[in-house]
């Protein structure tokens, strides 16, 4: 086999697709029946000068992703094979891929680097492969500069794969100084300057020490910066993109080089290529963001405990800054608003503008007004464009005291230019501009609102007129009158302004839906998200309106059903719809279900409802099945008991749903719906759950299945105990010895900032489910079942509050079962209440909580303990 690997790899990118198709069978054969003796095979056509280009890229692509996956079960798995093999052909492939990087083919070259950063990244950790980075370090100076450029492309690859801890200070001491002298102005090669810029991007993460270090910090600045000036036009992009990432990395150690980023930033912002100059301005985004963080956290309060200080460089350089952000927005480009990926100078700088207007607040108006006074009437539709976007990017920051004169006066030349201006572009950028007015500066919390009973009706008139104009123009004027309406969400029904409009807007939302080119620009998309805003905050005057959208609704959804023969392209676009029409109709349902006097409307219209959704479940697409999901599960809510009639069709398609591990998110708003359906059957939901638990004990088992998912199941077996009550008892020998293993594995987590997030979820999901066996066996004999199981929930109570890393959501739900678990035992759980930390120390620090539900939680467990130990 090994002997023919050659003639296997041309075939497998033969144009003939059943020679490819013996060819991609071979290999998998191959691979399954002897993986040592493929990737040497592999690693030696890679490293041979007399094997073909294509054969040599290929076997380098397969090899790599022989030891790497996306998905975690599957690396793990990839990652022991590896490990398991045997030293000598290991340190083969080794030897054959560091042979590679001398090799006069760039492609052989450059994935050979992949792949040894793929090994890096799993030998490293396990101390294995000691010799790599003195091996891939010897000589670099006097090496052949093709060899140069790949070994420093190594290094970067190879920071990229590995965690900092994993190399120690000497080796990075020794890389970094091998890439800055790469970066260095007299490195005569480019290809070796633009290979050692980009490792020191992937390897400015293991700099901590050296950042720290004014001389080594002083030295790498000045390559960095010098690098920026490079005649080279990647080299000047990889150099300003170190900038962005130092400048969120060591914000705190920017300080003394900040005037001169400055100098550089605005010189290449005004004269360089639009890929250099995009990365100027993201420089000054990224302090944005930073500042943003910082005074977020601290509330700009630096006296204390800040860890991080605020520099304040972005309200230093206001005045220099604004007026360079200002002219990147004339630099717009004809068809920009057409191209949905577009990112342009123009687009960035206002973007920018937007997040200094957040940083700085009121001290922007009076440096962009002038600008905006001075264009917004110019004849050259970029000078009205620049002038418009300007203002839109400005209105979230500044206070609404300060905003809200200029929006008054500006806000009927909006209208108008929206109307009448000869520019799509201009017409483009005011709906959004328009629609940031309505987003920050209208609702209830505002003294002043902007708009009134005057100009409602012009504001209304003017968008429903804009939403049949270009796509790009109607999209924006439907996400205008998203906002309106949201403005109005939490408003007395008798105070919407917006109710003489109301069959009106629905017309006109409807009419776009139905648009020939409304698959443009998201305008369908956008339509539809709009029409269930203004479903949501409608009232019971506008009901009867809402009702009527039902059956229209209904009629759409069925048309995309009818089985006609579409091409793939047109399959996507109907399985989108049908995502968009089932959200629509679950709005609907929520909408309707929540008034009582129009809820018998809503069952007139159940079972052909139902029936649809479930014929949704035929089509392929996760978007449409999602949405169809939470459809249903909206409708469970509104019927509730009346449900039942359902579920001997619907139980099929749950199950569906929950083995659906591929769209895991299909999976997670199916656990979802089994809660809904627990709400709404309660005790009628007990001949389905062997069926619903199976399916969920074998979730939690998998390892295939995304580990999102796993904290809704563990508080769907609360739902589930809720509903059926003690009748959960046979579930009791499966249910909890998973709780048990999972509680204890969310206290011995090493947690890093995603880890913390997830593992708090994953305990909420553990309580709820405790929290709901507890209180389904309230008052019932069988409830002394749970006393067994008592200590390990009380140690896993100690052991959080212990831990000290909870969230608030945590420390609410684990009080609350403390209190449940007193509540539902009573008597027998006294003494082990008696000996818990939890129930003294973590309770007292609960019941002086500033949280009210922490406070309120504490309070009923501290009743229900006392009632258990005075029995």
């Amino acid at each position: 086999m090994a002997m023919e690997v050659t003639q296997i790899l041309l075939n497998a990118q033969s144009i003939d697709g059943n020679v490819r198709k013996q060819a991609e069978e071979s290999l998998k054969q191959f691979q399954e029946q002897n993986l040592a003796s493929f990737l040497f095979s592999l690693a030696g056509e890679l490293a041979s000068e007399e094997k073909p280009v294509e054969s040599r890229k290929l076997a380098g692509l397969i090899l790599k992703n022989a030891l790497d996956a996306k998905e975690q079960q599957r690396k793990f798995e990839l990652v022991q094979r590896w490990l398991a093999l045997d030293a000598s052909v290991k340190a083969q492939i080794r030897a054959f891929l560091i042979k590679t990087l001398s090799s006069p083919s760039h492609d052989a070259r450059s994935t050979a680097s992949q792949a040894i950063a793929k090994l890096a990244g799993i030998e490293l950790p396990h101390k294995q492969w000691p010799e790599l980075i003195d091996t891939l370090l010897s000589n670099i100076p006097q090496l052949p500069a093709h060899t140069k450029q790949a070994t420093l492309e190594t290094l970067g690859y190879i920071c990229e794969e590995v965690s900092p801890e994993v190399v120690d200070q000497g080796h990075v001491n020794k890389i970094l100084t091998a890439v800055v002298q790469g970066m260095n102005a007299s490195e005569g090669n480019n290809e070796v300057r633009l290979a050692s810029t980009r490792a020191l991007y992937n390897a400015l993460g293991f700099a901590q020490a050296n950042f720290s270090n004014d001389m080594e910090r002083d030295y790498i600045m000045r390559v960095v910066c010098e690098a920026t000036l490079s005649p080279d036009v990647k080299i000047r992009q990889a150099a300003f993109e170190c900038l962005v990432a130092i400048s969120s990395t060591y914000y705190e150690k920017l300080a003394p080089y900040i005037h001169d980023i400055f100098n550089i930033t605005s010189k290449a912002v005004k004269e360089d290529e639009e890929p250099v100059a995009l990365q100027a301005v993201e420089f000054w985004s990224s302090i944005c963001d930073e500042e943003i963080d910082i005074l977020e956290e601290y509330g700009g309060d630096f006296s204390g405990d800040s860890e991080i200080p605020c520099f304040y460089f972005i309200k230093k350089a206001l005045a220099v800054l604004v007026p360079m952000l200002l002219e990147t927005l004339l630099k717009q480009e004809e068809d920009q608003d057409q191209d949905e990926g577009a990112w342009n100078i123009a687009m960035a700088g206002g973007t920018c503008l937007g997040l200094v207007a957040r940083t700085v607040g009121d001290d922007i108006i009076p440096l962009v007004m002038p600008f905006i006074e001075e264009n917004i009437a110019k004849p050259d539709w970029r000078q009205r464009e620049a002038a418009t976007y300007a203002f839109g990017s400005i209105l979230e920051g500044p206070v609404p005291e300060k905003l809200v004169p200029l929006v008054n006066v500006a806000l009927n030349f909006m209208l108008n230019a929206l109307v009448k201006d000869s520019s799509h572009h201009v017409k483009d950028t005011t709906a959004w501009t328009l629609g940031r007015m309505f987003e920050f500066l209208h609702g209830n919390t505002l003294d002043t609102p902007i708009i009134t009973p005057a100009n409602c009706q012009q504001i209304v008139t003017v968008l429903l007129q804009s939403m049949k104009d270009v796509p790009n123009v109607a999209e924006k004027a439907c996400g205008a009158l998203y906002f309106l309406a949201q403005g109005y969400e939490d408003a007395a029904p008798s105070l919407s302004p917006l109710t003489p409009y109301f069959q009106d807007i629905l017309e006109g939302l409807f009419a776009v839906t139905r648009r020939e080119d409304a698959g443009e620009s998201r305008l369908r998309t956008a339509a539809y998200e709009t029409l269930n805003e203004v479903v949501r905050c409608s009232t019971e005057e506008t009901a009867p309106m809402v009702q009527q959208l039902i059956p229209h609704i209904m009629l759409e959804l069925h048309q995309t059903l009818e089985g006609q023969k579409l091409s793939s392209d047109e399959r996507d676009k109907q399985n989108e719809l049908q995502g968009l029409l089932c959200g629509c109709l679950q709005v609907l349902i929520q909408k309707l279900g929540s008034l009582e006097t129009f809820k018998y409307v809503l069952l007139q219209h159940a079972d052909q409802m139902m029936g649809l959704f479930l014929r949704v479940f035929s089509s392929r697409s996760a978007t449409a099945h999602e949405e169809a999901m939470l459809a249903i599960g909206a409708l469970a809510y509104a019927t509730s008991s009346g449900f039942e009639k359902y579920m001997p069709e619907f139980c099929r398609y749950l199950e569906i749903g929950l083995q659906n591990f591929e769209d895991y998110q299909v999976c997670a708003i199916t656990v979802g719906v089994v809660g809904d359906l627990c709400r709404a059957l309660e005790d009628k939901i007990l001949p389905y759950c062997d069926g619903i638990m199976t399916q969920l004990l074998k979730d939690l088992s998998s390892n295939d299945l995304h580990r999102s998912v796993k904290p809704p199941i563990f508080s769907c077996f609360g739902d589930i105990a809720l509903a059926i009550g003690e009748h959960f008892e046979k579930y009791l020998i499966y249910a909890m010895p998973m709780l048990q293993s999972a509680a204890e594995l969310s206290i011995h987590t090493v947690l890093d900032e995603d880890m913390t997030e997830y593992t708090n979820t994953l305990r909420n999901g553990i309580l709820e489910a405790y929290s709901g066996i507890f209180q389904g066996f309230k008052g019932s004999p069988k409830s002394q079942l749970l006393l067994s199981y008592a200590p390990h929930i009380l140690q896993f109570l100690d052991s959080l509050y212990m831990e000290k890393d909870m969230d608030d959501a945590v420390s609410k739900t684990a009080i609350g079962v403390l209190g449940d678990l007193a509540d539902t035992l009573q008597s027998s759980a006294g003494p082990l209440i008696q000996q818990s930390v939890s129930s003294r120390e973590f309770l007292s620090e609960c019941l002086s909580s500033h949280d009210d539900m922490i406070k309120e939680s504490a309070e009923w467990a501290k009743m229900a303990i006392s009632r258990a130990l005075s029995y």
